[in-house]
């Protein structure tokens, strides 16, 4: 795996989890391409702002084998940070 493949794979699980909280709240859903955009932004805005803390895609792969614990702590991170985006974008839409 290189750490392009690795970003790809988190923005996939930040999209997985902005999708999984619009299928569990109708009311925060924004459709599926909005749940999409969502999920995208808010795991790339995640992972560049706090991915020094050691789950960046660059430490994953760092000797040149993949750490699958900080693998694992990313994918996590991401699906949290899609749903978390998405929670925040409705909360900021119910205020205009």
């Amino acid at each position: 795996m290189t750490a392009t493949l690795i970003s790809l794979i988190s923005i996939l699980c930040g999209i997985i989890g902005a999708n999984l909280i619009g299928v569990i709240y109708k009311k925060k859903s924004f459709g599926l391409l909005g749940n999409t955009i969502a999920g995208v932004f808010g795991c790339i805005f995640i992972i560049k702002s706090f991915g020094r803390l050691g789950f960046d895609p660059n430490f994953i792969i760092h000797s040149g084998y993949i750490n699958y614990g900080i693998f694992a702590l990313n994918c996590f991170v991401s699906i949290t940070s899609g749903a978390l985006a998405l929670i925040l974008i409705s909360k900021l839409k119910r205020f205009q």
